[in-house]
């Protein structure tokens, strides 16, 4: 009997988990907030339960009362946790950056798909004489660096479509969606992202695109100044190509 209580205590532990992990998931979606009863008809769950699991998750922080009077949204203490596993996996891969940075003494930069811009969160730089290099949190656009169009790659054509079109529309682009799908499918098709002079004049640059264990989309990529790399470039691509696959597998063990 006791064995048999044991293995009911432990069941219901996990469906309290998996309950709170729908609400969680929920919350993803709604910025502003969301009522208890939106929540519960989201997550198909009765409202005083959601009541109960909500309080749970406000007690650690994991929730907040939005103070626009829009109801429960994500808490901070997400955002620490998620920094946290993003700090890590940038450790995770920062060896095989350096490696590939030695090889090629190129700049190498990472970054993070996040909103509707990259992120760049971290960079070997170069040892050319004349090399690219820009910032850890320096934000670019999607739909003309490489690390952009490598990310737009692992997503579907809506999302591409929804993304691409908010840009252009920011920016006064305008932008042919039905050729850049195309060239998003080619990426699709070859793995690599290439920016030939479109973000900035005189850098041109092959990119990679991977996602963490999260679902977070990331880009590998190496800036070289366009004289340079109209040599280079091909042996450019043979790296980063080469360099997908130690990142999978370190993402996998």
């Amino acid at each position: 009997m006791a064995n048999t209580d044991g293995l009911l205590e432990a069941r219901g532990g996990i469906q309290v988990i998996s309950r709170a992990a729908a609400v969680l998931r929920a919350l993803k979606g709604a910025p502003a907030g969301m009522s208890l009863g939106q929540i519960a008809e989201r997550v198909g769950l009765p409202r005083s339960t959601v009541q109960r699991i909500v309080g749970a998750l406000q007690a650690e922080r994991l929730v907040i009362g939005s103070a626009a009077g829009g109801g429960i949204r994500l808490g901070p203490e997400l955002q620490a946790l998620a920094e946290s596993a993003r700090y890590t996996l940038v450790e995770m891969i920062r060896p095989l950056l350096l490696e590939i940075s030695r090889t090629t003494q190129e700049t190498i930069d990472m970054s993070v798909l996040r909103g509707h811009n990259m992120i760049f969160v971290d960079q070997i730089p170069g040892t050319q004489r004349l090399r690219a290099v820009s910032s850890v949190g320096d934000v670019f656009p999607l739909t003309t660096p490489a690390n952009g169009k490598a990310c737009l790659a692992l997503l579907d054509n809506d999302t591409v479509t929804r993304l691409a079109r908010a840009e252009w529309a920011r920016t006064g682009v305008a932008g042919d969606i039905d050729a850049f799908l195309r060239l998003i499918d080619e990426v699709r098709e070859s793995g690599i992202a290439y920016d030939l002079d479109e973000h900035t004049e005189g850098i041109s640059a092959v990119g990679i695109g991977f996602s963490d264990r999260n679902g977070d989309l990331y880009a590998v990529s190496i800036p070289t100044p366009t004289s340079r790399f109209r040599k280079t470039g091909d042996k450019m691509a043979k790296e980063i190509a080469a360099l997908r696959g130690r990142i999978e597998a370190v993402l996998a063990a």
